[in-house]
C-alpha cells in the first residue's frame, strides 16, 4: 500500500474513530441528564410526567444531587506528592502542579468524576519551547475510551466536540504513540495536527467514582438519590398547585344571579376583585355567602422532609444538612460523630483519586525528563477532610509538640503549611535572632519586675 498523506487516517484509525464516536454519542443523553440533575435544571418535564402548560410555573425541585457532588468535592484538597521512601514533599512535582493551576483545575476533575462517574486528565507537550508539559482536565462529556481489561490500561480514547465559533466538528484521538487532532470534513475526519510522542501508552488518565472490580466504569455520586429527587419534584409541584388553589379560605355564594355581580354603576366587578372575594354581601335575599376551609399542606411538607432525610442517610450526610436540626447548635463531639460517614466517604474517594493523580504526575515526569518513574513510586497526600476549627488544630499540634512527639517542623507539617511558608518562618526566626532590639525585649520578658532575673 502506498504511503498515505499525513492528513489522512489509516483504515484502522478510521474504524477506531467511528467505533469510539458511536460510544460517545450513545452516552451523550445519559451524561447530559446527569449534568441537569447536578445543576438543578431538571424539571417535571424530564421525569416522564406530562404537565399542562398552565401549570409549568409551579414546577420546582430541590438540588440534592448537587449536594451529593459538592459536599465531597469541597472536602477534597490535595496537599503534596511524595516519593517512595521520602516523606518530604517533592518540589519538582509541586512546581508542575502549580504551573498548571491544578489547585483550581483539580476541582473540575473531581466535580466531573462525582457527577458522571468518571473524569479525564491528559498530559501533553507544551507548544511554548522550553516550558514544562501541560496537564489538562478534559471534559468527561464527549469522551469515549477503549480499555485493555487484562493489562488495566487505556488502549485508545476519543474526545469529540464542536468549535463554538466556526461550528466545525473537532476531535482528539489518543493513541499509545501519538495524539491526533482531527477536523470533520464532509462525512470523514482529517488530521489537522499530529503529536508523535512515542510513549507506548496513552498520555491520558481516567478517574473513576465508586468503581466495581473487573469493570472500568464509574458510578455517579447522585445515583442513589435521583429517584427520590424525582418524587420530591412531583410533591413540590403538587404542593404549589394545592397552595394556590386551596390553601387560602375561599368565599362561595349560593342563590345569586348575574346582576348581583354588578357595582353601583351597573358595571361588572373586575375579575381581580372577585378573585380576592372583595364582595362580602349581596342584596339578593335568596343569596347566601359561605366559606370553604383552607387545605392543610402538612402532608406535603412531611413527605418532602422524609424524602430529604432518606437522601441524607443514603449519601452519608448529616441530617442537619437536610434541614433536620434543633434550635441548639450541635456540640463539637456531636458534629464529629455526625460527619463520620461523610468524612470516611471522602477519605475512600481520595484513595482512588490519589492513585490517578499520582499516575498523572508520573506521566508529567516522563514528558519532562524522558525518565519513566518506578511503578507506584509517587504518592498523593491529602488534607484532613474533617471540619476541625483552626484553634482545635493548633491545640492538637501543641499537645504533640509539648509531649515531644513531633519537632517544630513536624508541627508545621501537621498544620499543613506549604514549603514556602516554612522557609519564610525560618527567615523570620533568623532575623529575630540577629535583631538586638528584639533580643532586648526578649530579655525584659524574662525578668522579674523589669529587673534581670
Amino acid at each position: 500500500m502506498a504511503d498515505l498523506p499525513l492528513s489522512v487516517l489509516t483504515d484502522d484509525e478510521k474504524k477506531l474513530v467511528q467505533g469510539l464516536a458511536r460510544v460517545s454519542q450513545s452516552e451523550s443523553r445519559r451524561l447530559g441528564l446527569l449534568e441537569k440533575y447536578r445543576d438543578a435544571e431538571q424539571t417535571v418535564r424530564h421525569i416522564g410526567i406530562a404537565v399542562p402548560p398552565e401549570l409549568r410555573d409551579f414546577e420546582a425541585t430541590v438540588n440534592v444531587p448537587g449536594m451529593a457532588v459538592r459536599e465531597i468535592v469541597q472536602r477534597q484538597a490535595l496537599k503534596a506528592f511524595v516519593r517512595t521512601g521520602d516523606e518530604q514533599p517533592d518540589s519538582a512535582l509541586q512546581e508542575a502542579w502549580e504551573y498548571n493551576n491544578l489547585d483550581s483545575q483539580s476541582i473540575l476533575c473531581h466535580k466531573d468524576a462525582r457527577t458522571f462517574g468518571r473524569a479525564f486528565v491528559s498530559v501533553g507537550t507544551n507548544p511554548e519551547e522550553g516550558e514544562p508539559p501541560l496537564i489538562t482536565v478534559e471534559p468527561a462529556r464527549g469522551m469515549a475510551v477503549s480499555v485493555d481489561r487484562r493489562r488495566r490500561v487505556l488502549k485508545a480514547a476519543l474526545r469529540t466536540y464542536e468549535d463554538e465559533f466556526s461550528r466545525e466538528r473537532m476531535a482528539t484521538l489518543y493513541l499509545p504513540d501519538s495524539t491526533l487532532y482531527l477536523i470533520r470534513k464532509g462525512r470523514g475526519w482529517t488530521i489537522d495536527e499530529r503529536d508523535d510522542h512515542n510513549f507506548g501508552r496513552l498520555p491520558l488518565v481516567m478517574f473513576l467514582n465508586d468503581p466495581v472490580a473487573g469493570k472500568f466504569e464509574g458510578r455517579s455520586a447522585m445515583s442513589d438519590v435521583i429517584p427520590k429527587v424525582d418524587a420530591i419534584s412531583r410533591t413540590l409541584t403538587n404542593m404549589q398547585v394545592a397552595s394556590e388553589a386551596a390553601a387560602i379560605p375561599q368565599n362561595v355564594i349560593f342563590g345569586a344571579d348575574e346582576d348581583d355581580f354588578l357595582d353601583e354603576n351597573g358595571d361588572p366587578i373586575p375579575a381581580w376583585e372577585a378573585y380576592w372575594t372583595k364582595l362580602k354581601a349581596i342584596a339578593n335575599e335568596k343569596g347566601h355567602i359561605g366559606t370553604l376551609s383552607p387545605a392543610d399542606l402538612k402532608n406535603f411538607t412531611h413527605m418532602v422532609d422524609r424524602f430529604l432525610v432518606w437522601c441524607a442517610i443514603e449519601l452519608g450526610l448529616p441530617t442537619r444538612y437536610a434541614g433536620m436540626d434543633t434550635t441548639n447548635p450541635a456540640s463539637e463531639g456531636a458534629v464529629v460523630a455526625d460527619e463520620f460517614r461523610l468524612v470516611k466517604r471522602v477519605e475512600n474517594t481520595n484513595l482512588l483519586d490519589g492513585d490517578s493523580w499520582s499516575w498523572v504526575m508520573g506521566l508529567h515526569q516522563e514528558f519532562a525528563t524522558g525518565e519513566t518513574p518506578a511503578r507506584n513510586s509517587i504518592r498523593a497526600l491529602w488534607h484532613n477532610p474533617a471540619t476541625p476549627t483552626y484553634s482545635q488544630r493548633v491545640d492538637g499540634v501543641l499537645k504533640l509538640k509539648s509531649a515531644g512527639l513531633v519537632s517544630r517542623r513536624g508541627a508545621w507539617d501537621e498544620m499543613g503549611w506549604s514549603p514556602e511558608r516554612k522557609k519564610r518562618e525560618l527567615q523570620y526566626m533568623a532575623q529575630e535572632a540577629d535583631d538586638p532590639v528584639l533580643a532586648r525585649f526578649d530579655a525584659l520578658l524574662n525578668t522579674d519586675n523589669g529587673q534581670p532575673a
